[in-house]
């Protein structure tokens, strides 16, 4: 999560959910938490009945929105500029938390004399790159210093400068000079106006004031506010900046690492943290180390080299990376041999999954592993899916059920349009039943970081198996038809630490043993307890360095129950969470630089005098005896550099980032740009879209035009409490599926007369990419919106998990979206686009080829018709590493109004 990492240091929930009853304020924004994270509502509901007020922003009613005080809804994808003008209201109006901001936040840094921000060249930043659709963000540093990124390199940042470069920047306690953060920050924000959120975002601005009235009234030294959000924020090609735009204005209200504050990432399911912690990322490490850039480090001393000279525990990267290459690879890995770090991969571009798809449509990629996902209902284009399925030599799925990405080759819509010809797939499909949570043990990795541990209560049936079964005896067979290779390629696979124990009639591998690893060992084989004792001298080991101490004492702390009784309130003996089991991140803010709480009715962590080291209700996320006094010496690296004033602690200057001049792809500051598929133009910028947004122009990934009246509605997609994302866990059993049987659409009253369509009736949604059938579910719950100048927008809700199999059949809605990306993290837009609705059901065979075709002719898009097997090459492409054609992505708004806009 790049927009918490490069705000605050971490990528992860700043807080835990119970933590929500402290709150007074709690902003819920791209998520429907009651229905979607029933159990973490609770805390939502205790700390109603405390007093908190409670706001949901989303642009439908749903049962969050029943219970909350205000529901604001708002038009999908603009919540930047709805955030924009809360923090605008705040620095208008002075109503930051002026003692937090000075001590803990960049406010006061200055941004070198280079930089122009988007208010001076109309939506873009200095340094935009039209060539590579890219920026160079030299002139984004600050004067006198070159900030790294929080989280290393990657292929996003410019190569690392001298080690001279980085320092301290030039700052203004006063915050009066013209390029200090905090001015660059107001005039950024200075046109986000009450007016103009009502004009982008369609919110009343009595109603805007209100919710701004309310945050502001519970941010300061004796109330907090909390904000909540989802996947509903993660998938726009601003993503990222959406959750940027909620880190300043939190930092800006003081509301960070502070009891009932915070900004809590609900994930996905079960342990989506998990597998951002121990990546299934193609660009991370564990502990969310940078993969090695082919083009930039060749050595261990080349990766190391910003880390090195890093303030701050990301000054600790060769000692975490060292002892992750030692759990790797054991006694292989020694000083003389970079610690094998030549056999890591190195990426050099995009090698995200929606390239690899292309790739796997062009025939570039024979095989794929599919494991735990069903993209040919769950991911963005699901035509695009099913293709790259479809051309590909072998297919390896492994889920509970026989899911659509494992029969796509029978029962795609494809096969019926002729798209697809079944005889004519080559894709050997290997179906690996696998195992669910109750049949194998192991851990969850939740939404706040806690490593739970589920025990197995059941053995799995047949030929089911878990995933640490399959991979460790599929690593163990290929170790050893490979032991006598002399490729130079099967050398990794050879140094591999190999030595799980395993025990069953099964031969299951120990869960335990595993997480042991991760935990680390010194250099007497025994676990460590901290992070702090890795060391880069190959005398320590760690699978992940953030998870260190999960299995200190050699007690496997993640199976800690101790009832919450037993315990204070923050529970620190349930589980275990990374880092260090610190329950809020950046809990040193909760105290003045001088160590004393905000207030008695906040305090969190505060300075102990008399025992010399920080205490509190929490484990501290701070050196334990680090005096507020401490002031490093000059030139001081690592921790030593960070003062006993500086709150957050893996930041190269100890402040969370206002202004980020490094980690982020698409500019320092967030700014509303508009959906790339959107049907009104950019209120603010001639720019109109995110320019760094990645696209790929194919013919089985045709976009809407922007403000195109083919397709003059926007719809969003969402989860149902019935179903469980692609379906696969949910529509095959009976009373789910009786609860939510069919596929449907929510419209509101007035679209419905708008388009004819009659409740509980059929009718047929069309984008560029294709058209899909639902039942109609006309609603109030759906409201059309007023924009500026007039226009009202209708929305349109639709759930995203039907497909072919199961007891409860139906289109697929995300089958609707194209693919276009955030360029921080290559996450789809799949929470908003456009198309047109009409009543009725949708043709079948080649005639629902040709309606599509004919909407396409219509709104002058590029035919998007593909040979028989899909097999069409990409046209144009702004991914990196791929040599197409260059995707333009600057383009002016349609019938631009921003220079009319007061």
């Amino acid at each position: 999560m790049p927009g918490l990492g490069a705000t605050y240091g971490r990528g992860g929930a700043t807080g835990f959910q119970q933590d929500l009853v402290n709150a007074d304020c709690i902003v819920i924004e791209g998520s429907n938490m009651a229905e979607c994270h029933p159990v973490g509502f609770q805390w939502v509901m205790e700390a109603k009945a405390r007093g908190a007020k409670v706001i949901h922003v989303d642009p439908r009613f749903t049962r969050t929105s029943a219970v909350a005080d205000t529901h604001v809804p708002l038009r999908a994808g603009t919540d930047i500029a709805f955030l924009g003008g809360l923090i605008s209201y705040v620095l208008e109006n002075e109503l930051d938390f002026r003692d937090y901001v000075l001590a803990y936040t960049n406010a006061a840094s200055i941004v070198g004399e280079d930089f122009q921000d988007t208010e001076d060249l109309d939506g873009l930043f200095s340094g935009w790159d039209p060539e590579s659709s890219s920026y160079d963000k030299t002139s984004w540093q600050f004067e006198g210093a070159h900030e790294p990124s929080a989280t290393g390199t990657d292929e996003i940042d410019p190569v690392a400068p001298d080690s001279d470069a980085i320092g301290q920047p030039a700052t203004d306690p006063t915050l009066q000079h013209p390029r200090s953060v905090y001015q660059v920050l107001r005039r950024h924000f200075a046109r986000y106006t009450p007016e103009m959120v009502g004009d982008v975002c369609g919110i009343e601005p009595e109603v805007f004031l209100d919710v701004a009235r309310a945050v502001t009234a519970n941010s300061n030294r004796d109330r907090t506010t909390a904000w909540v959000y989802s996947v509903g924020w993660t998938h726009h090609t601003v993503g990222v900046q959406y959750i940027r735009t909620a880190g300043i204005l939190q930092a800006l209200l003081g509301n960070m690492g502070r009891p009932g504050g915070g900004i809590l990432a609900l994930r996905g399911h079960a342990s989506i943290q998990g597998s951002t912690d121990i990546p299934t990322l193609y660009n991370l490490l564990p502990g969310y180390l940078a993969m090695p850039h082919a083009a930039e480090h060749m050595s261990l001393d080349e990766y190391c080299a910003v880390g090195d000279e890093m303030v701050g525990f990301w000054g600790g990267t060769r000692a975490y990376m060292v002892s992750l290459l030692k759990a790797w690879f054991g006694d292989a890995a020694t000083a003389e041999n970079d610690y094998c770090f030549d056999l890591l991969p190195k990426i050099n571009g995009d090698h995200g999954s929606y390239r690899q798809v292309a790739d796997m449509i062009q025939g570039k990629i024979p095989g794929y592993f599919l494991v735990g996902e069903n993209p040919a209902v769950g991911h963005a284009n699901g035509k695009m899916q099913r293709l790259g399925l479809a051309n590909l030599d072998w297919l390896v799925v492994r889920d509970l059920q026989m899911i659509e990405s494992a029969t796509f080759w029978r029962t795609a819509p494809e096969i019926e349009t002729g798209e697809l010809v079944t005889e004519e797939i080559g894709t050997e499909v290997f179906f690996m039943p696998a195992a669910t949570h109750t049949e194998k043990e192991g851990t969850f990795t939740n939404t706040q970081r806690l490593l739970q541990w589920h025990r197995q209560a059941v053995e799995p049936p047949d030929d089911a198996r878990s995933d640490l079964w399959f991979y460790f005896h599929l690593g163990r067979i290929l170790r050893d038809r490979l032991k006598d290779s002399t490729d130079p390629r099967d050398a990794a696979l050879q140094a591999l630490t190999w030595d799980y124990p395993t025990h069953g009639p099964l031969v299951e591998p120990s869960a335990e043993a595993v997480l042991r690893e991760i935990n680390g060992t010194g250099p007497d084989g025994t676990a460590l307890s901290s992070y702090t004792e890795l060391k880069d001298d190959g005398t320590t080991t760690a699978g992940c360095w953030i998870y260190t101490g999960v299995y200190a004492d050699e007690v496997n702390q993640s199976d800690r129950r101790k009832p919450g009784r037993e315990q204070n309130w923050v529970a620190p003996e349930w589980g275990w969470a990374w880092p260090a089991n610190r329950r809020t991140l950046y809990n040193r803010a909760s105290a003045d630089p001088e160590g004393k709480p905000w207030s008695e009715r906040k305090a969190y962590v505060w300075w102990d005098e008399d025992a010399q080291r920080w205490t509190g209700h929490d484990v501290p996320d701070f050196e334990a005896t680090k005096p507020p006094s401490y002031r490093p010496e000059p030139g001081a690296k690592g921790p030593d550099g960070i003062s006993g004033a500086d709150a957050f602690i893996m930041q190269n200057d100890g402040k969370a980032w206002l202004f980020a001049p490094s980690g982020l792809a698409d500019g320092p500051l967030p700014t509303h740009y508009e959906p790339d598929e959107s049907p009104v133009p950019n209120a603010l910028y001639r720019q109109q879209a995110n320019p760094g947004r990645e696209v790929i122009e194919a013919a089985w990934n045709r976009s809407n035009p922007p403000t195109s009246d083919v397709y003059p509605y926007v719809f969003t997609t969402y989860r149902l409490t019935e179903h469980h994302t692609a379906g696969g866990m949910s529509r095959t059993l009976p009373y789910l599926s009786e609860l939510q049987p069919e596929f449907f659409v929510e419209v509101s009253p007035e679209l419905a007369d708008e388009r004819g369509l009659e409740n509980a009736g059929w009718a047929t949604l069309v984008s560029a990419r294709t058209a899909i059938e639902a039942r109609v579910l006309v609603t109030e719950r759906m409201r059309p919106l007023k924009m500026g100048r007039g226009k009202v927008v209708h929305q349109i809700g639709i759930p995203y998990h039907w497909g072919e199999q199961g007891i409860s059949t139906g289109d697929s809605g995300n089958d609707l979206f194209g693919v276009v990306m955030d360029p921080n993290v290559h996450i789809q837009e799949s929470k908003v686009a456009t198309c047109d609705i009409q009543p009725g059901r949708r043709p079948r065979g080649p005639a629902l080829v040709d309606l599509v075709e004919s909407y396409r002719r219509r709104a002058g898009v590029k035919s998007g018709r593909v040979p028989v097997g899909g097999r069409a090459p990409v046209e144009e492409t702004n991914m990196t590493g791929e040599e197409k054609g260059q995707a333009h992505t600057t383009q002016s708004a349609p019938d631009h109004v921003a220079e009319a806009q007061p």
